[in-house]
């Protein structure tokens, strides 16, 4: 039986259409087509768009692969977010609307067609409009770490909800009978989010991830039951009529479109501009959307939520997959907060997310990015487990931005080197380019040299450090007295858990490392502590080091004093009882992975200091001279020889921080005054001068 191809600007190219059909919409839309899996019978092969677009991903599989296989050898240029609007999903929807009914099916968006080797398999379970658009604001970036299939229910289709549940169980069996040690990631919204739980439940032994958005826990019965009455009594229609009415032509809206572009875009800007022309988008769109939800389709949609909702509450027990849960701040209809709640306890492996200043469809909202929330999370996995290492996605350039730009900005760090014949420059020159490369140094404050550090690595020199941090920040806790999103940035800039595996797995894969030997205990010192080393006593580092020939870059970091002062410190805070238990509760939940260490270092306290905030300083970075261990693996396997480089480590590293703290008081820059008017008479994009070397 054929299907019809819909008359969308994405195009549909049905896998069960006559090969002439195929050959003539391929070549009106062959630079936009969607390849269509069908889902009336067992899973077939790829079509030919699916053939050619994996052809073109062979092709590419180089630069994919620096992205997600192996992204510490060369770091990719990643380019700028490329993101449709509002605008573009209801003008590719157009085409859905008026594809001629039919049965439910996959399609695969072309433009998601190069994802990396190994890539896990998404489907979309699309929400109340039922196109499976719902992602065209994440296409490009999700495409390029998954392979996307989204499910497209037909305006005049009245599958019910058990037989849809059914429909996408039937195409997750086939492709994990495919890849069995693939994870299978099901993305639902609303609606599908039911379903997705519902597949999930009848399929616990399936290796599932589910990310649910907005998930229907429940019907507001104080706005169903008016907007079905208001439903039955409006008249058949309706599209057609708004068409009459405001009798949109399609110049008419491109026109608008352009304007909104040019004016909004340039003039405006920001937020306030994507919000008038998502208004403006939908008012230019309004027959499309009566065209996609029609009275008789909305009705039915209301009572299919009823039993997907009543389905998902009797098997949320049997669910076992890991969740990652994105619940908005303004969605009063659908959303019960008590409910997610529920949700969270009952699911075995649950993250909720909140999306404070989003609606009831975040996923085509500004400021709401689904491959950033699966970075920061570390929801991504292409094994049985995520792994920090093969498993990390690098981060854009607008990511980079966001994380860095205020710290950067306010600080205006001084990055020296020492080259091979020991001068000191003012860059990073003297760094060795290739891998592996083991980077230790002093630990600032509550990692506040983490930022300005990676970023000025990968923009000056494109390298990317994996720093190794503390377990807790990779914990999901769901009662936290902090929001887990300001651990976000230690995750998006590839930490990994410090452990000596991960040194190991690292170093062994030619990465550039970051250790802070002295690590919680000098991120949370005391008053009185800055700038002092809390090293082990016994040298851990350097023989793994030698066993890989990497080279040791001791560093040295001030600048801390000249942001902020500590004035309440843990000594301070186990005298208030109520903020000792807390420092007490949260010591136990991170875990002390020096537990056992009789030293100072073993005396690790999980607090957050009461600082008081300075006018800006300057950070100062200085890298001594790498130490070479290549070819001495055998020599530092002796205990004493190893312990002796060690110490040489740490006492190049109190050199670098001395030799910056006594230099930075002949900077003129040092103050943030100063460097403010030199950028408004130099520009703001000149570098600022520092002191002589």
């Amino acid at each position: 039986m054929a299907i019809t191809v819909p008359r969308s600007t994405l195009g549909l190219c049905s896998v069960s259409s006559s090969s002439n059909l195929r050959q003539q919409r391929t070549s009106s839309l062959k630079h936009r087509l969607t390849s269509v899996k069908s889902v009336t019978s067992t899973t077939p092969p790829p079509s030919s768009g699916v053939q050619r677009r994996r052809k073109n991903n062979d092709e590419n599989e180089a630069t994919v692969g620096k992205v997600v296989e192996n992204p510490y050898s060369k770091v990719e240029a990643a380019r700028p977010d490329l993101r449709k609007s509002l605008s573009d999903f209801l003008e590719e929807a157009r085409g859905f609307v008026g594809d001629g009914g039919g049965q439910p099916r996959w399609f695969s968006p072309l433009e998601c067609g190069a994802q990396g080797q190994g890539s896990p398999l998404l489907l979309f379970i699309p929400g109340i409009d039922g196109t499976g658009l719902g992602l065209i604001r994440h296409h490009k970036k999700l495409g390029e770490v998954f392979d996307i299939w989204c499910l497209h229910i037909p305006v005049s289709d009245r599958t019910p909800a058990e037989d849809l549940v059914k429909l996408i169980e039937k195409t997750v069996k086939s492709q994990h009978h495919r890849f069995p040690n693939r994870p299978i990631y099901l993305v639902g919204e609303s609606i599908g989010a039911c379903l997705a739980l519902d597949v999930a439940a009848r399929n616990p032994d399936i290796d599932l991830s589910l990310i649910l958005v907005n998930p229907a826990t429940h019907v507001n019965n104080f706005i169903s039951q008016p907007l079905s009455g208001m439903l039955n009594a409006l008249p058949d229609g309706i599209p057609t009529l708004l068409e009459d009415i405001f009798n949109f032509q399609v110049t008419y809206s491109n026109n608008l479109d352009a304007l909104s572009n040019n004016f909004f875009g340039q003039q405006m800007g920001g937020v306030g501009g994507g919000m008038l022309r998502d208004i403006l988008a939908v008012s230019t769109n309004l027959p499309t959307l009566g065209r996609m939800l029609p009275k008789d389709t909305l009705l039915w949609k209301l009572e299919m939520l009823k039993s997907a909702i009543a389905s998902v509450n009797c098997h949320i027990y049997s669910v076992r997959a890991e969740t990652l849960i994105l619940m908005s701040g303004r969605d009063q209809w659908l959303l019960n907060e008590e409910d997610i709640d529920i949700y969270s306890r009952t699911l075995p492996k649950c993250i909720v997310r909140k999306l404070d200043d989003n609606g009831q469809f975040p996923l085509l909202e500004d400021g709401v990015d689904l491959v950033t929330i699966i970075k920061c999370t570390s929801f991504y996995r292409r094994g049985k487990s995520h792994d920090h290492i093969t498993d990390y996605i690098m981060p854009t350039t607008y990511e980079l931005k966001q994380q860095c730009r205020l710290v950067v900005a306010s600080t205006s760090p001084v990055m020296l080197s020492t080259l091979k014949d020991g001068t000191i420059v003012r860059s990073l020159e003297g760094l060795p380019s290739e891998g592996p490369v083991l980077y230790v140094g002093y630990h600032m404050l509550l990692g506040f040299d983490l930022i300005p550090m990676v970023t000025q690595l990968m923009k000056e020199r494109n390298i990317h450090l994996r720093g190794l941090a503390h377990p807790m920040f990779f914990l999901n806790l769901q009662d936290s007295l902090v929001d887990m999103k300001m651990f976000d940035k230690y995750k998006m800039m590839g930490g990994v858990p410090v452990s000596n595996f991960s040194i190991y797995k690292l170093l062994r894969e030619k990465a550039h490392v970051l250790l802070y030997p002295g690590g919680v205990r000098e991120a949370f010192h005391r008053k009185g502590e800055e700038y002092k080393l809390f090293w082990p006593e016994r040298s851990e580092f350097v023989r793994v080091a030698s066993k890989f020939g990497a080279k040791i870059v001791p560093f040295g970091v001030v600048g801390v004093d000249d942001i902020c002062e500590i004035v309440l410190d843990s000594n301070d805070q186990r005298k208030i009882p109520i903020l000792k238990d807390l420092m007490e509760m949260a010591t136990n939940i991170a875990g002390n992975i020096r537990e056992g260490d009789e030293s100072e270092l073993g005396n690790q306290d999980i607090y957050l200091p009461g600082i008081i905030p300075k006018i800006p300083g300057r950070f100062y970075f200085y890298f001594g001279k790498p130490i070479e261990t290549a070819g001495k693996e055998k020599e530092l396997k002796d205990k004493e020889k190893a312990h002796e480089l060690y110490l040489q480590v740490k006492s190049e590293v109190e050199q670098c921080v001395a030799y910056l703290k006594m230099k930075r008081e002949s900077d003129p820059y040092r103050h943030l005054l100063p460097r403010m008017l030199y950028q408004a008479t130099h520009g703001w994009a000149s570098e600022i001068p520092t002191f002589h070397l």
